[in-house]
């Protein structure tokens, strides 16, 4: 799935290209692309047809855009999930139809923003917006009120995130990709951080120092800060701007996806296991296991 990066090199195209620009005309034909949506296709092509997109918002994996420079808890924004394929790109309105087109709308500047989705876990949702849940006073789409700051979010505090990560006293990489905790952080920049600050991802968080756990998510935003300058990662075409380019990324990763190749610092071959129904990618030399706990011993007692 998209993470950090690849959301907002999108959320920068949505901003270039339509934000400003009034929806004359919307289409809805993909019935999973409005299964969020109470009333359906109709009701998302009522919600959206007439209004004027004023902004293109962000936090974490969450991308939507605001709707007549209305910006107030209740007001309607257009909740955009890419899941593992969607695509928000800015074309022409007179270029033909492309497969997999779910969702159109026309802009009054001649262009057309459209939805593609091959594998259609994505889709749209007009929604509220809702203060999130954390205090900071920022407002979400209600849906994605609990999704906690990124960190390149001005309300995001890499220690107070840090202590919440040590709080909780399990493998450091599923506290990574905990969206409640810290969020826009996914299986590959989870990698990367963990193997720039030396740490397994399987290290017991509590088991962590807070100046390591504040490493690895100062190393989190670094590493996803090279990526954005990169266009994102793109293993394959489905991961593009709003004007159909991939980014290149993935020619600088340092562990992700290099399972048996040599570690860029030490030499030590790269491995790959099996985490949370996805691929880990670490160094043995440089990021050395965590030791097993050794179960308790049991006494037994001899039976007359």
């Amino acid at each position: 799935m998209p993470e950090l990066p690849e959301v907002e090199v999108v959320r920068r195209g949505l901003e270039t290209h339509v934000v400003g620009r009034r929806l004359v005309d919307v289409e809805v034909t993909g019935a999973r692309t409005a299964r969020r949506q109470p009333g359906g296709p109709e009701e998302i092509v009522a919600l959206l047809t007439g209004r004027v997109v004023s902004g293109a918002r962000r936090r974490g994996k969450y991308l939507w855009l605001t709707l007549d420079g209305d910006e107030t808890p209740g007001s309607d924004c257009l909740l955009v999930h890419l899941g593992m394929s969607g695509q928000m790109l800015v074309t022409d309105s007179r270029a033909p139809a492309v497969r997999h087109l779910h969702a159109r709308a026309a802009l009054d500047d001649g262009n057309e923003l459209r939805f593609v989705d091959q594998r259609t876990f994505g889709g749209w949702t007009v929604v509220p917006l809702a203060d999130a849940l954390d205090g900071s006073g920022t407002l979400l789409p209600a849906p994605a009120a609990h999704i906690a700051a990124d960190p390149f979010d001005p309300a995001f505090d890499a220690r107070s995130a840090a202590r919440r990560i040590r709080g909780r006293d399990t493998e450091i990489k599923r506290l990574l990709l905990d969206q409640t905790l810290v969020s826009g952080i996914g299986n590959i920049y989870a990698d990367e951080a963990l193997w720039r600050a030396g740490v397994h991802g399987r290290r017991r968080s509590g088991a962590t120092t807070l100046t390591a756990v504040i490493e690895v998510l100062d190393h989190a935003r670094d590493v996803m800060t090279d990526a954005l300058e990169e266009g994102g990662t793109s293993f394959d075409a489905l991961y593009v701007d709003v004007n159909g380019a991939s980014g290149y990324f993935d020619r600088a990763l340092d562990v992700y996806g290099r399972a048996g190749l040599p570690c860029a610092r030490c030499g030590t071959p790269v491995v790959r296991e099996d985490f949370m129904n996805r691929g880990s990618h670490f160094c043995p030399g440089c990021q050395p296991p965590p030791r097993r706990r050794k179960a308790p011993s049991r006494r037994t007692r001899s039976v007359r």
